[in-house]
């Protein structure tokens, strides 16, 4: 078996999909989730990305089928979660509002963030090597500290925290390490980005969410395939079983077994 056909396996991709009968099924997955948990719904950050605008459509849908047959109300929580300015965050507004969601919050991280940043700096002075923190670092402190404030609110509100990763983000690690990695549940893991699109388009996700290039938001300009130099259609391709450039399928296979450690458990003796 090839390191290709291996990895395909293991992130369970399919070459093709029926958008309609994967959001029927992914929907399923979450209703019988959130009833075996005893749990009174399920939260999602909306970052103003197609991911978590997908992740909120079934989510939404999820939780409506569930009040309907349970004659009590199962609720989706939108959280939006700024780093002090966030210059998108209207689409994140539009996708809540493209759902219906009706329970929705929104907690700024900037203030806790620099915070930590500068205890940390405080470690650095201590340790004899002053210095700030790296852009990355401080990426993902937001990205973790997002985290902290979802749990919170989801242990108070009996909720599920749920994943906006899928199989493109999987193959190369690209989430942070008990940040956007660490949820209770994600119902995009076997889907690669081409295939999120899909059920974006199907699911009436906005326009403008559609048409943006995809960030995890970290810092300033950041955007996914600039920061790895790989396209998410080639990513998508690979991951469907298809030939691609020699040069994008080496850097997906090294990247692939440099996160290696994002995706096992986690080692002990």
């Amino acid at each position: 078996m090839s390191l290709q056909q291996e990895i395909i396996e293991r992130l369970g991709v399919k070459p093709e999909i029926d958008p309609q009968a994967e959001i029927r099924r992914r929907v399923d997955f979450l209703k019988q989730y959130v009833k075996q948990s005893g749990t009174s719904g399920l939260l999602i950050a909306i970052s103003g990305g197609i991911d978590s605008a997908v992740a909120a459509g079934l989510c939404k849908l999820a939780t409506d089928e569930l009040s309907e047959e349970a004659g009590r109300e199962y609720m989706t929580l939108g959280v939006f979660q700024p780093y002090s300015e966030q210059t998108d965050i209207h689409d994140s507004y539009a996708v809540a509002e493209a759902f219906n969601l009706k329970h929705l919050v929104e907690t700024n991280i900037g203030e806790t963030v620099d915070e930590i940043a500068i205890e940390v700096e405080h470690g650095f002075k201590k340790l004899g090597m002053p210095r700030h923190l790296s852009r990355g670092g401080k990426g993902n402190v937001k990205a973790r500290t997002r985290m902290v404030v979802q749990y919170a609110l989801a242990f108070d509100l009996n909720l599920l925290v749920v994943g906006t990763d899928h199989a493109s983000e999987a193959i190369t690690g690209f989430y942070t390490k008990w940040g956007d990695g660490a949820v209770d549940i994600t119902p995009l893991s076997t889907l690669n980005k081409r295939q999120v699109r899909q059920l974006a388009a199907e699911l009436g996700v906005p326009q403008s969410v559609l048409d943006k290039a995809p960030t995890a938001g970290l810092w300033d300009g950041q955007t996914d395939e600039g920061e790895l130099g790989i396209l998410y259609d080639e990513n998508s391709a690979y991951l469907e079983g298809k030939d691609i450039g020699a040069e994008a399928k080496e850097k997906l296979e090294k990247q692939y077994l440099k996160t290696e450690h994002k995706r096992s458990p986690i080692p002990g003796i």
